[in-house]
């Protein structure tokens, strides 16, 4: 049954799985605990979050979840966990619970580099390649995460309706790479000869040593057993295998920190999760196939074919001008993807995300709960307002904490969520993006361009051509310290392919941060300035490593401009055109960030003190900045000292003209000194909570509710069970040629027909008994929730005798995960007995 639901359901920025646990908690802190029976308080007049306190805590023991759960300890672990056994005890337990997600999933990352000593077979592209077909996706699937997910072949979630959108590809790639270990063994040997290498006794061998294989392999999950698996098949290829068993940390200090031709490890166990269902995934071979993907020393060594960096750029800038043309880019992306394998893409997880029945939050569909952007928003229990609650992840604090460049592990993202508040935030269940900040948009898009919009606060039209202003900010000129204009870079004028334009919410740089210092533009712009001075070589703050993503950004940005202060207008210009509405307007938005603690961090990288980056740091031998523990505390609270007596305020000539007075510079100061004294940490948020404590020994960190919060507790509550569609695909179990075949699929959602006014899409694949695909097309309605496909005598002649195998993709407009149904069946001759289809 699970492997069913693991396919019909799941169908199918970092680190592994996340453990989340609530729990309850005597109450330390020095504000009144306000736990009330939610029956005795009118919860519309509570502002911000409904509990009063979040701690996170280290739990590394995932077999403990449903006990802790039982016993009332725990509350939640709020990554999935894909253990069966712990699955079905919280399906029979009256005190626990569970979300469901659809965004985690799990890969081989290989080391592409040339070693400055030794050889790396991974530094080949063939063998890269091979290993597709070395490992048997469906053994890891069924029996590692026993049967809690699916194989997955392609860096594109199975999940997401890319997936869908591109079925025909992924199948065919799907075949063309399945499990097949005796050419992987035939390439292996090939190419290792080439490489240099001899085989000796069944080992390999170059200058006379046995050829060795570090695999780094996480311990806190199913990784542990993915890990020790492909090390056996190394083995069996003939190579050593030195097994390097480590926690999230650990292993980070190696695969990410280090240079990768320093020859420390060839393989990890890697894990990636979705953390918002992603209606387009097409920047995926950016991200994960070119050095624009991340700034860290591993992605620099990445270098793609020039055929797939060109692919990647153009979708990452969204240059093309129909969905056709995007099919087929992304279609010669994942080939040339394949080719590359700089990751061997293993399976996407059915993930169960444990939780007390007596607790709720809004879980995201892909990323679960720790993914969720509206977890803060929605926390609660059911039975009372307040409280303390715990949560538990196999690792936090994994990597230093700067809003620049820092970590980006799940764990310590899903804690910094909490902490700031977006202009918008994704639909949990659909992945649209709705208004936290804003209170309408404009899009106005070219008309050879694919665009959709389908909520109301953002409006769409087409132009035939996007005139930029002259008078609107394309970059930074680091050495006249001002910004460059439209009329700077394009004296003849330029065009754009979008104009974006943003009302934010009445009052929305009226608020405060969590010192208690007053919003200024200055923390809109700052942010934005220092984007650009990172990538300008003549500026203090520059950084090789941003370059690569920059220049692609700078392909696309066209320009932008502030129309109104009061409320805040903003107007932005690009190339970059997103098939919805609604998501280009979350590309476009800006954030604000606390200017005041921002500038400190910049006087400890312009002193050679601390750096945003992890590349920077290693590169100067220098901490990686850290705004709320480890050495970069003493070297910031050491700045804030040097900020205060200069009243310090970065590229003043220009903002100086966008904070609200002079007065704002030392109170500032003065306030960031209060708070760091109060709570010994930099870091200044304006989220539903803030950041009371960071204990980095004990692994804990404590969030408190914050009681100014501008937004009533009630407003993110309204989100419910997501409507996914269960199929159930019928027909016969052969036909004869000669005859036509009809085919039934019954789309419902919980016993009741799903609405066709929902249905966006059902299209069906035909696959022979060799794997190749002889028909698609869409299925028919008939009426109450059943749709039927049917097959002419002639496109059943053409598969020949044998099984077959008939495939449908199934995608609502209530939710984005596509689901998917499929029937075996066989042609055979004529005259042949037959047998018919019975219903289940």
């Amino acid at each position: 049954m699970i492997k069913r639901i693991a396919w019909l359901l799941a169908g199918l920025i970092l680190g592994g799985i996340v453990l989340v646990v609530l729990m309850g908690q005597e109450d330390t802190s020095d504000t009144a605990d306000d736990t009330r029976d939610a029956s005795e308080v009118d919860v519309s007049d509570r502002r911000g979050a409904l509990v009063d306190e979040v701690v996170f805590t280290q739990e590394t023991d995932v077999g403990k979840v449903a006990g802790l759960i039982e016993r009332g300890s725990h509350q939640v672990f709020a990554q999935g966990v894909t253990n069966t056994t712990t699955f079905h005890r919280l399906q029979d337990s009256t005190k626990g619970d569970y979300e469901t997600a659809y965004g985690s999933n799990t890969e081989l990352t290989l080391n592409p580099a040339e070693f400055e000593s030794g050889i790396n077979p991974f530094s080949n592209r063939r063998i890269r390649e091979a290993m597709n077909w070395l490992v048997n996706r469906r053994h890891v699937a069924e029996e590692i995460y026993g049967g809690m997910a699916v194989p997955r072949f392609l860096p594109m979630n199975t999940a997401f309706p890319d997936y869908a959108r591109l079925a025909e590809t992924a199948r065919s790639l799907e075949l063309k790479y399945g499990y097949n270990p005796e050419r992987a063994r035939e390439i292996v040997g090939e190419e290792m000869e080439k490489l240099g290498a001899e085989r000796r006794g069944g080992k390999w061998y170059y200058d006379g040593e046995p050829v060795t294989l570090r695999i780094l392999i996480r311990t806190e999950d199913a990784r542990n057993q993915v890990g020790d698996y492909f090390a056996n098949l190394m083995v069996d290829l003939g190579f050593e295998v030195r097994r390097q068993y480590r926690t999230a940390e650990e292993a980070s200090r190696i695969w990410i920190a280090t240079d990768p031709a320093a020859g420390e490890w060839h393989v990890y166990t890697g894990s990636w999760v979705s953390t918002a269902i992603n209606r387009d995934v097409s920047s995926n071979l950016s991200y994960y196939y070119t050095n624009r993907g991340r700034p860290d020393p591993l992605w620099q060594a990445y270098d793609p074919s020039e055929e797939l960096n060109s692919i990647a750029k153009r979708l990452e800038r969204r240059d093309y001008s129909s969905l056709e043309e995007r099919r087929d880019l992304m279609a010669r992306g994942m080939e040339l993807a394949m080719k590359e394998s700089y990751r061997i893409w293993l399976v996407d997880q059915l993930s169960v995300i444990p939780r007390a029945a007596n607790v709720s939050l809004a879980a995201d569909l892909a990323g679960g709960i720790a993914g969720s952007r509206l977890w803060p928003y929605t926390l609660r229990y059911k039975d009372k307002v307040g409280g303390s609650m715990t949560f538990a992840a196999p690792s936090i604090l994994t990597e230093p904490w700067n809003p620049v460049a820092g970590s980006n592990w799940l764990f310590d993202t899903m804690i910094t969520r909490a902490l700031n508040d977006p202009p918008l935030v994704p639909d949990p269940y659909t992945g649209l993006y709705r208004p936290q900040r804003v209170e309408s948009a404009e899009v106005t898009v070219n008309e050879n361009t694919t665009v959709k919009r389908t909520l109301d606060w953002v409006s769409l039209e087409t132009s035939e051509k996007i005139t930029v202003p002259p008078g609107a900010w394309i970059g930074w000129d680091a050495k006249r310290s001002d910004f460059k204009t439209v009329a700077d870079a394009h004296p003849e004028g330029t065009t754009a392919r979008s104009r974006t334009r943003i009302t934010y919410e009445e009052g929305f740089l009226d608020r405060q941060w969590h010192d208690g210092t007053e919003m200024s533009l200055a923390d809109l712009v700052l942010p934005w300035i220092l984007m650009f001075a990172r990538a300008d070589e003549n500026s203090p703050f520059f950084d090789p490593a941003h370059v690569p993503r920059f220049r692609v950004f700078e392909q696309y940005f066209k320009g932008w401009r502030i129309l109104d202060r009061d409320p805040l207008v903003i107007e932005v210009y690009s190339d970059q055109v997103m098939p919805d509405a609604e998501t280009i307007v979350a590309q476009q938005a800006l954030s604000p960030q606390a200017w005041h603690t921002l500038a400190l961090g910049m006087m400890a990288e312009e002193a050679g003190d601390l750096a945003f980056s992890s590349n920077k740091a290693d590169a100067e031998r220098i901490d990686w900045l850290s705004f709320v523990s480890g050495p970069s505390l003493d070297v910031l609270k050491r700045h804030l000292g040097r900020a205060r007596d200069r009243e310090y305020l970065p590229y003043a000539s220009v903002l100086g003209d966008m904070i609200e007075s002079e007065e704002e510079i030392p109170s500032r100061y003065r306030a960031l000194a209060d708070w760091y004294e109060q709570y010994n940490h930099f870091w200044v948020g304006d989220g539903p909570f803030y950041l009371h404590s960071v204990h980095p020994v004990e692994k804990t960190v404590v969030l408190r509710r914050n009681e100014d919060f501008p937004d009533p507790a009630t407003k993110w509550l309204d989100f419910s069970e997501p409507e996914i569609p269960e199929l159930a695909l019928n027909g016969p179990m052969m036909v004869r040629h000669g005859e036509s075949a009809r085919f039934s699929l019954d789309i419902t959602f919980g016993g009741e027909p799903y609405p066709r006014e929902a249905i966006e899409n059902v299209e069906f694949l035909l696959f022979g008994g060799d794997g190749t695909m002889e028909k698609k097309g869409k299925a028919t309605y008939t009426d109450g929730g059943r749709w039927q496909v049917e097959l002419s005598e002639s496109t059943l002649e053409s598969l020949g005798d044998g099984a077959n195998s008939l495939e449908v993709a199934v995608t609502s407009s209530r939710v984005a995960l596509p689901a998917f149904a499929s029937h075996a069946f066989a042609t055979v001759p004529e005259g042949t007995t037959v047998m018919e289809a019975v219903d289940e």
